[in-house]
């Protein structure tokens, strides 16, 4: 019992920011970072902390991390969340974390890919208690839009997602639509949710430096539909098709990716009060739903 004990402190106690540490765990377990997983870890000791606290978790609330890598995230997150999950692919931090996190029972590892994983299964086989689950993360940049986009569409009973992605990426998934930052995952955040930037944090904050600083954003989705679209599906074939060719017009864009007459597309821009020759980034929400109910 009393090593039991002792093996809690210490596990609670590592100072997972301090670069000595980090160093430590690297030559112990023989650890080397991987460039192919965008494998970054921070050791700012204050994004993590405000990361947590902006979900505003209790032990009613649920969370969901991917990418936990030492578990710096993890570990502010345990001490606020009644449950934490981090999805982890590398299967050489599992012992890691097992000794990093090991005094947090409300922690559990789930190995495997979460871009694979049916996070609808997760949620309901290990989650079904709480009353709110949210996501929270500090993605490799290479998973950034795939995953987001992966969260929003699946139809997951979440209600929140904080991230930290590079910089560029947050600005873009937070644009205003009809401005030159929107884009195709734009429009998706903006059909699910509300987001906003929190903070920006310095390349500067991980071990090893990235060549680019990074933002943490949440997107804060709708609890009812908000927009009246009968196959979002079919709706994101139309915004990925008119985004698929930015520096063409919009209806040859979505003319060429879609195979639709542009002359449909035209006079539907037209019924809309939109110029023939608008592009895609120029146009709101409104603007490509009123566009769908009249092509399809």
């Amino acid at each position: 019992m009393v090593k039991c004990l002792l093996d809690m402190r210490n596990a609670m106690d590592f100072d997972l920011c301090n670069p000595k540490t980090v160093e430590t765990l690297l030559k112990k377990y023989g650890f080397s970072f991987s460039k192919a997983l965008g494998q970054n870890f921070l050791i700012n000791n204050e994004v993590c902390p405000a990361m947590a606290e902006s979900l505003e978790a209790d032990e009613k609330t649920a969370v969901i991390e991917i990418g936990p890598g030492f578990g710096v995230l993890t570990k502010e997150l345990c001490k606020t969340a009644g449950r934490v999950i981090a999805i982890e692919l590398d299967k050489r931090l599992y012992p890691v974390l097992e000794e990093t996190l090991g005094g947090f029972d409300n922690f559990e590892l789930v190995e495997g890919d979460a871009l694979k994983l049916d996070l609808n299964a997760l949620i309901s086989e290990k989650l079904g208690d709480f009353e709110e689950v949210k996501v929270c993360a500090n993605l490799p940049y290479y998973i950034t839009s795939p995953l987001i986009m992966k969260l929003l569409e699946e139809g997951l009973p979440i209600s929140e997602i904080v991230v930290m992605v590079q910089k560029e990426a947050a600005e873009r998934l937070c644009a205003e639509m009809g401005t030159r930052n929107a884009g195709a995952v734009t429009a998706a955040v903006k059909f699910y949710g509300e987001p906003e930037v929190l903070f920006d944090v310095d390349r500067e904050s991980f071990m090893p430096s990235p060549k680019v600083d990074s933002a943490v954003i949440k997107i804060t989705l709708n609890s009812e539909k908000k927009y009246a679209v009968d196959n979002e599906s079919r709706f994101f074939s139309l915004v990925r098709a008119a985004f698929s060719q930015r520096r063409k017009t919009l209806v040859n864009s979505v003319s060429s990716t879609l195979d639709i007459p542009k002359a449909d597309i035209t006079n539907a821009l037209t019924k809309l009060s939109l110029n023939p020759n608008i592009r895609a980034e120029e146009l709101t929400m409104e603007d490509f739903v009123g566009l769908y109910g009249l092509l399809f």
